[in-house]
């Protein structure tokens, strides 16, 4: 059972996601034994996957850890690029013309490498597409992101029932404790 109050994220927000706050308590999903197979079988990341089996494996767990860490610095600073770029350089995309048009063919070094690089390169395409709708939510302690598919483009929060919620219950709260005599 997947213990994230988050998911259905593209692949890149889901693996940043494996860190959260719980009663004010740090979680980390990929710390635990057994979470790496938890988050490769959730939904998203299962069908970005498909095309290649992987296995929950220390080799895995460590090209995600490096690739988490990575898309944690992209955030913080955009110009810190070296470990996103370490994690893309186990892989490149191969064209080839098809019938159908053009195809791409992703190339790895090991397979073990295969979820980490998907991940780096969903983000790049999410920041590609939408720079400003990849967001970290608006709530003081949560830690979560979320990447914005809202019409308007207004969303603030990870989730209304979580974040969004407690914020308007803080407001209420403050606002009826400043009304009273």
């Amino acid at each position: 059972m997947d213990p994230r109050p988050l998911t259905g994220e593209p692949i890149s927000v889901e693996l940043l996601n494996t860190r959260w706050m719980q009663d004010g308590e740090p979680q980390d999903l990929l710390a635990a034994p057994g979470g790496l197979a938890v988050w490769l079988a959730s939904p998203t990341v299962a069908s970005e996957l498909e095309e290649h089996p992987v296995r929950a494996d220390e080799e895995t767990l460590a090209a995600l850890l490096r690739a988490r860490d990575g898309l944690m610095e992209l955030l913080n600073d955009p110009a810190s690029t070296a470990t996103a770029d370490s994690v893309l350089a186990r892989g490149r995309l191969r064209l080839s013309a098809s019938p159908g048009g053009p195809v791409e063919r992703l190339e790895l070094d090991d397979l073990a490498h295969y979820p980490a690089w998907t991940a780096v390169r969903n983000y790049l395409t999410l920041i590609g597409d939408r720079p400003d709708r990849l967001r970290r939510c608006a709530h003081d302690a949560c830690v979560l992101h979320f990447f914005d598919t809202s019409k308007n483009g207004t969303r603030r929060w990870c989730s209304m029932t979580l974040c969004g919620n407690r914020a308007k219950a803080s407001r209420h709260y403050a606002r009826t404790r400043s009304e009273q005599p």
